[in-house]
């Protein structure tokens, strides 16, 4: 009882943190915390099933200052992200052994440092099948997406760059390479 008391608690905690309401301007917060949350919310999909083992997040976090920002809707982007590597691994799955993927682990890592420049880098990479040319010119496109109909939007990404860009002032890139894996890039000013 007492165990399960404090996953309710680091749930509820993680929660609120996680849809933390934006105020008309932005405040100081720990991005860590953001991440976290997001993480605390998305653990039920990194766990292992029938088709696949658990999912590894690897967390390298450097020293962030507080950044002025709405964490509300950067949390917002991180789960958009998290959420399609995961996809990714799912439908990667169907196409491997269970004894391949025990072999070559799903891995999610994330890292975070104060770059030359004097802004926060977040990085989320993923060791998926990455993307084709053809998908990469369009992953920021609204309404384009490559899942099945009925299972995504198409929005995801469109509104995670919008966040990041045009709310935050930063800028949202990605590196993917077929059969690697693909890294987003989450720049923001401090």
């Amino acid at each position: 009882m007492k165990l399960a008391t404090e996953r309710i608690t680091d749930i509820s905690t993680s929660l609120r943190t996680f849809s933390r309401s934006d105020t008309a301007e932005k405040v100081a917060c720990n991005i860590h915390e953001g991440i976290d949350s997001t993480i605390l919310i998305l653990k039920y999909r990194l766990k292992a099933n029938d088709k696949r083992p658990a999912i590894e997040i690897i967390k390298n976090y450097g020293q962030l200052p507080p950044v002025k920002c709405f964490l509300g809707r950067l949390n917002q982007v991180f789960m958009n992200i998290i959420s399609n590597a995961i996809d990714a691994f799912d439908i990667l799955s169907e196409k491997q052994t269970f004894a391949e993927l025990k072999v070559n682990p799903h891995q999610i890592t994330i890292n975070t440092e104060v770059s030359h420049n004097k802004t926060v880098l977040i990085s989320i990479k993923d060791n998926g099948p990455g993307m084709p040319k053809e998908v990469k010119t369009r992953i920021f496109d609204h309404l384009f997406t490559t899942k099945e109909i009925g299972k995504g939007t198409g929005l995801g990404l469109a509104i995670a760059k919008q966040i990041v860009e045009e709310t935050h002032n930063g800028k949202l890139s990605f590196n993917s390479t077929v059969g690697e894996g693909t890294e987003f890039i989450i720049q923001l000013p401090i």
